[in-house]
């Protein structure tokens, strides 16, 4: 079965939880996407921020159930990464919200310590896959990029990877190669969706977001403006080249201590 994927790349609302959560209701009421799955950036109701102390959420909290009400009305899957507490703790936590309201979660395991995102959240230590339409799907968060072993297909374990993310402009570089590096490597789909616009701590983000086929190439890239776009994957297509190019077959084996 094929797979249709909506990103929303878009400015976000400094610190405003509320303000985040209202506008991409709007903007996704505006775009009335017909999709399996919804993918928003990294801490998309915040933006970037270690003030985690200030404005991170319970684990069952408003956003949770905003996801909740849209994930339903589009009748599709939808993610992104939120701040939330839980006992003494922080994560950055991606929710995966299925339309009957069922969820599933993923703590961001890198913490990136140029912002000393480690000194205020805790990581997280699994991974998580999920089923989607027949399609397994692993989602990660932001820095997660950069480590290949963590992001590692062992035995087709997933058919598309996603990495939600508040990727600096500075950076943008390394992420848009190593969205493609983590798809040839694996053989399998990467979706990569990144903010736009400047955040509270005067760091531009130029987007960059981009569905990767396979192969490699860029079946998707937006440019550094706001948008809602909607691709179709192909699972046959998928089948077909891991049949004729089983690299995978022959990967080094290793335990992680």
């Amino acid at each position: 079965m094929d797979l249709r994927v909506t990103i929303v790349q878009t400015e976000l609302h400094w610190q405003d939880a509320e303000a985040n959560r209202s506008m991409f209701s709007e903007k996704l009421a505006a775009a009335a996407p017909a999709t399996d799955l919804i993918v928003l950036p990294e801490m998309f109701t915040t933006g970037f921020s270690m003030n985690a102390a200030g404005l991170a959420e319970e684990a069952e909290g408003p956003t949770l159930t905003w996801m909740q009400q849209e994930a339903k009305k589009y009748n599709a899957v939808i993610t992104g990464s939120v701040m939330v507490k839980e006992g003494d703790l922080y994560f950055n936590r991606l929710y995966w919200v299925r339309p009957d309201g069922s969820y599933a979660k993923y703590d961001k395991k890198h913490l990136f310590r140029m912002a000393k995102e480690h000194h205020t959240y805790a990581p997280g230590q699994d991974r998580l896959v999920v089923e989607l339409n027949g399609w397994k799907v692993c989602p990660l968060v932001c820095y997660d990029l950069r480590f290949p072993v963590w992001s590692r297909n062992s035995n087709n374990t997933y058919d598309l990877m996603l990495y939600v993310a508040n990727w600096p402009k500075v950076r943008n570089q390394p992420w848009r190669i190593l969205l493609q590096a983590r798809a040839i490597e694996n053989l399998a789909y990467v979706v990569g969706v990144n903010r736009v616009g400047t955040d509270g701590n005067n760091h531009p983000y130029s987007g960059d977001s981009a569905i990767i086929h396979p192969k490699g190439h860029r079946l998707l890239e937006t440019s550094e403006v706001e948008g809602i776009h909607t691709l179709t994957l192909s699972k046959k297509e998928l089948e077909n080249f891991r049949e004729a190019f089983p690299a995978h077959l022959d990967a080094d084996a290793f335990t992680l201590l």
